[in-house]
């Protein structure tokens, strides 16, 4: 049997968020035994790159402006290329951020390399905010709609080549908070949403079903972006910005696994990991979890 080849893309940059600590997230997983784990699953682990941090640019005065704006798309670009070489040699890419801003890379990589691209993307917060409506101003609130052509920022500024993302082919699952903008974007453009009242109604499996029918339909690739901030803080206290009421462990767990089964998930990010506010590193060893489950780890 072909061995599985997975490239390792770390991206600790905090620069699209308010509140610091996310860019120690990628170091965070890495000594919580990201590598390792990997290696146990029978990966050929074929690249471990660390994407420089660009240099602080000032912040815009300006409300309906990008905060740091060059720094996030040096970034951004530089991740988008190791992607895209990865995905076209074969291996599955997986960036480990930093805030969720890392995810603008991802996508402009991917979109290059696929023609079809789905994706599945847990989060508390929508990512849907762009230049004029993000109350911030920070990039990590923005990647959706960067992905999707809603926003002045482009993928195309950051990757030549790169291509807007389907809204037909993009599922959001365990969103808790959205500013009246995402909702109107939500609503308007008919983006597949799966609340926890959902995840609660139906159950995780059946979400994860219909989202796979979603995301995976006619798709070449289906890219898992995973925010640290889905899950509860019970159970993942080190993040930026916490919303009570997200997925437990074995919801999120039995989600990645049976994404997994699936055999469809061709690329990953990890964001939001935030050392800084962590309780002895257990929001990291869960992401360290989260991504060896959608890898295929299984008891047996």
């Amino acid at each position: 049997m072909e061995q599985k080849k997975i490239s390792i893309i770390a991206a600790p940059f905090g620069l699209g968020s308010s509140r610091s600590g996310t860019e120690l997230g990628p170091e965070s997983m890495r000594v919580a035994g990201l590598l390792r784990q990997i290696k146990t699953l029978g990966y050929d682990v074929t690249g471990e790159f660390t994407v420089e941090t660009p240099e602080k640019d000032a912040a815009s005065p300006s409300p309906s402006k990008m905060k740091h704006q060059a720094a996030v798309r040096g970034m951004s670009s530089r991740v988008a290329d190791l992607v895209t070489d990865a995905a076209r040699g074969g291996s599955f890419p997986l960036v480990l951020g930093g805030d969720q801003s890392v995810s603008i890379g991802a996508f402009a990589g991917l979109t290059r390399h696929y023609a079809n691209l789905g994706a599945i993307c847990f989060t508390a917060y929508g990512g849907l905010l762009t230049e004029t409506s993000s109350p911030t101003g920070d990039a990590n609130g923005m990647p959706l709609a960067i992905a999707l052509g809603k926003a002045g920022f482009k993928l195309s500024d950051v990757a030549e080549g790169a291509k807007l993302l389907s809204k037909d082919k993009l599922v959001l699952i365990s969103v808790r908070h959205l500013e009246p903008e995402e909702r109107d974007v939500i609503r308007s453009e008919g983006i597949a949403f799966f609340s926890m009242y959902d995840i609660d109604k139906h159950g995780i499996e059946k979400v994860i079903a219909q989202a796979m029918d979603i995301a995976g339909n006619g798709t070449d690739g289906v890219h898992l972006s995973i925010s640290a901030d889905s899950l509860d803080p019970l159970e993942a206290p080190g993040v930026g910005f916490p919303i009570p009421g997200g997925l437990s462990y074995r919801e999120a767990h039995f989600a990645c696994e049976l994404l997994a089964e699936t055999g469809r998930i061709t690329s990953m990010d990890v964001a939001e990991v935030n050392p800084s506010q962590d309780d002895n590193r257990r929001t990291a060893r869960l992401a360290v979890g989260l991504v060896m489950s959608a890898l295929g780890k299984r008891i047996i």
